[in-house]
């Protein structure tokens, strides 16, 4: 079939859409594999693939159980999803194929998931996921099909410099999925190809809409994909039955036993609503969790500060910039200042000290180092350094 009216016209037509993918050859001599989840933001990378005049051929990954996903709404890589991408494929005239990757995505994401959640940690299976399904084996699909690169729609910049390719957030903030690919390598990300992280979603979906793609008003996928009503709790004691024991929730000051609880899966630091301790002189957040006693430990909000955590399993893209350096300590916290104390990357551990205290450090998250708008790396956190003893 013809290459969409709006492709072959419009602004990102012909040359200027080869160039969002930076090939390495005249297109026409070049193979993309786009990663398609069955959203709008991959199917729009596969339309820009087809317009840049490379031969494409489109990916999807089945992750979790077919039949339970299908019919919902804001998921991925599941149920309806795949029919999606099947049909954009169609519509677009590239082949496709599917993969069934749910035994692996179960043991590497689902039950890491629920095992972070019993050892009284607060896991990012998202990162997981793509430290694993997504890039590791599907990067080696992709070159088992002789691609030149893999394109995915995550919202984020490869920005090629003279010391090779950097990762950057996505030129629209309130879309930025930096904090999420952190763990990609370099060696990732000489392969990948972004071709979003320069546009706005809005822009995106009008791209679909005038391509044609059936999917051009889906809802954006939700944060976890397998989970979903957003009942974590509810996968975790599935697949782990035991986070489902009681325990006690404990002021971490005075040791005065204050409720009890139905596991501390339903947890994690930070946490103020769902404690069902009333009556309190001020309020009372969880600042930390006891998984060998199954113990909650609450405190006033100033429990929380803390001025370092250390870092396990670190990653650095690049050489380490002389500049002053932010970090994320959550997917939707404001990048805060901290100094990097030891070596960053190879899977050494590290710590980053922050210039202010910060709130709601997480061990089971994800510390993400910036300079700028670049990526620099992270790691896992592991365990946090209190203000308050």
């Amino acid at each position: 079939m013809d290459t969409p009216t709006l492709l072959k016209a419009g602004p990102l037509a012909g040359p200027d859409a080869a160039a969002l993918f930076d090939l390495p050859r005249p297109a026409g001599d070049c193979r993309i594999v786009v990663a398609m989840s069955g959203g709008v933001d991959s199917s729009v990378v596969a339309a820009l693939a087809r317009a840049s005049g490379a031969e494409v051929i489109g990916i999807t990954l089945q992750l979790y159980d077919y039949g339970a996903a299908t019919g919902r709404k804001g998921a991925c890589c599941a149920g309806d999803d795949i029919r999606d991408a099947r049909a954009v494929a169609d519509r677009l005239g590239i082949a496709h194929y599917v993969f069934d990757h749910e035994s692996a995505f179960r043991e590497k994401v689902v039950e890491q998931f629920a095992d972070e959640y019993l050892a009284g940690r607060t896991p990012v299976p998202c990162i997981r996921c793509n430290m694993g399904p997504k890039f590791t084996d599907l990067l080696r699909m992709a070159r088992e099909l002789g691609a030149d690169c893999l394109a995915t729609g995550h919202y984020v910049r490869r920005v090629m410099t003279p010391d090779g390719p950097q990762l950057h957030r996505a030129c629209d903030p309130t879309r930025d999925q930096s904090y999420f690919l952190y763990g990609t390598t370099e060696a990732q990300l000489d392969f990948l190809r972004f071709p979003l992280g320069g546009m706005a979603k809005p822009q995106v979906r009008q791209l679909a809409t005038a391509a044609g793609l059936r999917n051009a008003a889906k809802p954006d996928s939700q944060d976890i994909c397998f989970v979903p009503d957003g009942n974590y709790a509810k996968i975790v004691t599935r697949v782990r039955p035991e986070g489902a024991a009681p325990g006690r929730i404990v002021h971490a000051a005075t040791g005065a036993v204050l409720g009890a609880h139905r596991g501390i899966v339903h947890f994690t630091v930070g946490q103020r609503k769902g404690l069902e301790i009333g009556g309190q002189p001020e309020p009372l957040y969880v600042v930390g969790l006891d998984a060998a006693t199954r113990e909650v430990r609450v405190g006033p909000k100033r429990m929380l500060a803390v001025n370092a955590a250390r870092l396990t399993e670190t990653n650095r893209i690049g050489p380490l910039p002389d500049a002053p350096l932010t970090a994320k300590v959550r997917s939707l916290a404001k990048p805060v200042p901290v100094k990097l104390e030891g070596p960053l990357g190879d899977g050494a551990p590290t710590t980053i000290r922050f210039l202010a205290p910060e709130f709601g450090v997480a061990p089971g998250q994800a510390a993400v180092i910036y300079a700028g708008e670049r990526v620099v790396g992270g790691g896992w956190i592991d365990a946090t350094e209190k203000v308050e003893a």
